[in-house]
């Protein structure tokens, strides 16, 4: 059974820092594309960034180039997203996503407010 275990969440100022991170059981981790997705309040399921099984080829949102960094840790089966200069737009439930079919975990809460 996929397991995907988002952490990390949290409020955070305008400008802040948080990492998020998620661990990977059930499944062949290091085989896998995985993603990072969110979706703010109100709105649907938006793509932020995506990792091949490697690491190789990080692609990211428009919106978040330059201030998120996606990267894996194949030996502990765990994706991660640094986010630094949050916005308050980046407000929204973060999933990790494994790419072949969809499957997420029960997601993290970033709140980025003053």
């Amino acid at each position: 059974e996929v397991q995907l275990v988002e952490s990390g969440g949290g409020l955070v100022q305008p400008g802040g820092s948080l990492r998020l991170s998620c661990a990977a059981s059930g499944f062949s981790f290091s085989s896998n594309a995985m993603s990072w997705v969110r979706q703010a309040p109100g709105k649907g399921l938006e793509w932020v960034s995506s990792i091949l099984s490697g690491g190789g080829s990080p692609t990211y949102k428009e919106s978040v180039k330059g201030r998120f960094t996606i990267s894996r840790d194949n030996a502990k089966n765990t994706l991660y997203l640094q986010m630094n200069s949050l916005k308050p737009d980046d407000t929204a439930v973060y999933y990790c996503r494994r790419n072949l079919d969809g499957s997420r975990g029960q997601g993290t809460q970033v709140t980025v407010s003053s």
